[in-house]
């Protein structure tokens, strides 16, 4: 009877794990993806600030250099969190650490 009952008490136990495991599983998912879309928001409107200040201010202006700084900390973040950046020129995620830090230097047209 008692060992009936350790076998009891170890599936009641096996399978609350496996429920508790399914639910945190499925409730990080849409965590992951919300701080997917935060990184990716966060360069591309760094991205935009750089571009806008190069192109009101000048490449080597102090707009410009304060704007390059947030866009290298914006993939710096995600690199550091996902190891992968987005590229808001070329649309997609980068899986190398493989960015210019002097990118919107250049014309790119």
């Amino acid at each position: 009877m008692q060992h009936r009952l350790d076998n009891s008490l170890i599936r009641k136990a096996v399978l609350a794990a496996a429920v508790l495991a399914g639910f945190l599983m499925f409730t990080a998912v849409p965590l992951l993806r919300a701080d997917e879309r935060d990184c990716q928001r966060r360069v591309a409107r760094a991205d935009h600030r750089l571009d806008r200040a190069v192109a009101r201010f000048g490449y080597r202006s102090r707009q410009a250099a304060h704007a390059r700084h947030e866009l290298r900390e914006a993939r710096e973040r995600c690199w550091n969190g996902d190891h992968r950046w987005w590229d808001e020129h070329e649309r997609r995620w980068h899986t190398e650490r493989d960015w210019d830090d002097h990118d919107h230097d250049r014309d790119r047209h």
